[in-house]
């Protein structure tokens, strides 16, 4: 399937010097069934190791990739997620965090659950460190484990619980809660161009980590989009990370407290703040960073 036309799906990884982590990420992605998809590494300042990991599968990829960076300005995850967007073509995005292994079926079931007005807010199995280092060491694709490797890892301490790995049926239980914007975070979200673009994308304010994908959950529900139920279908795996510097977070917390009180839409500086060179890919290390491929099919912020 080529990755061109009005079904492709744009999945935008945010990273930020994790290179063996985006390396499993992105050999996640070359997994998937579906291929109507393209990869927008969305890069907050990452040193060129990254930009070498980003070419080294621009030739192994089904897909095409490219690679979207900034100068490290301390965390900047709402800026470059947008800058992500802007450097995508597809009419779905899907969010996914450079620590996060997606499942075969991910994108698959992203592009099946999709509806405009509602975005598609997924979960996570975190894994142990000491599972994290073996598996970056090792290069194992923990995520074509079936459920009885994952019952076992569960047994032997490695995963933090199963439930995310279970494919159920749910129907119209999917929008139950229609309505909670609490839990729907950006290591596995998707909806529609459209419905960001009402929004105007992120907001760039959100400096140093935490609460950007709360804002942008709060605006959606605004502007009127609902939360669908990505549960029991798109779970990720989520390598172990150590944990982030929060010393901008009640400054965030007062934002997102001012975003609830209010019915503001649009972001206060958003996609329609970003100029030309939203598009231009950096070259890092003599690493061309925009690596297509003419077949087709985290930052640790969490």
């Amino acid at each position: 399937m080529v990755a061109t036309g009005t079904d492709l799906v744009s999945v935008i990884v945010a990273t930020y010097n994790r290179a063996a982590a985006l390396d499993a990420v992105l050999r996640s992605l070359s997994r998937q069934t579906d291929r109507n998809f393209e990869i927008i590494v969305a890069d907050d300042g990452s040193r060129p190791d990254t930009a070498r990991v980003v070419a080294s599968w621009a030739s192994r990829l089904p897909v095409p990739i490219k690679h979207v960076w900034h100068e490290h300005l301390s965390f900047r995850g709402a800026e470059i997620r947008n800058r992500g967007i802007r450097a995508s073509a597809g009419k779905l995005c899907i969010f996914l965090d450079g620590d996060c292994m997606a499942r075969p079926n991910f994108v698959a079931t992203h592009r099946r659950l999709a509806e405009p007005g509602w975005m598609v807010a997924g979960n996570r199995i975190l894994l142990s460190r000491q599972l994290t280092d073996d598996l970056l060491a090792n290069g194992v694709a923990a995520e074509a484990w079936g459920f009885v490797a994952l019952v076992r890892e569960r047994l032997r301490g490695g995963i933090n619980r199963l439930l995310p790995a279970l494919r159920l049926p749910l129907g119209p239980l999917r929008k139950f809660f229609q309505r909670d914007w609490e839990g729907a975070k950006t290591c596995n979200l998707s909806l529609a161009r459209a419905d960001i673009e009402r929004v105007d994308g992120f907001d760039s304010t959100y400096v140093g980590w935490g609460l950007e994908d709360s804002d942008l959950a709060v605006r959606l529900f605004h502007a009127g989009v609902r939360r669908k139920e990505g549960r029991f279908a798109t779970g990720v795996l989520h390598l172990w990370h150590t944990r982030s510097d929060r010393s901008q977070l009640p400054t965030n917390q007062a934002k997102l407290a001012e975003a609830i009180r209010t019915d503001r839409v649009r972001a206060l500086r958003g996609l329609s703040s970003l100029g030309d060179d939203a598009e231009t890919p950096a070259a890092r290390d003599g690493v061309g960073s925009d690596a297509r491929h003419d077949r087709s099919p985290a930052r640790q912020d969490s």
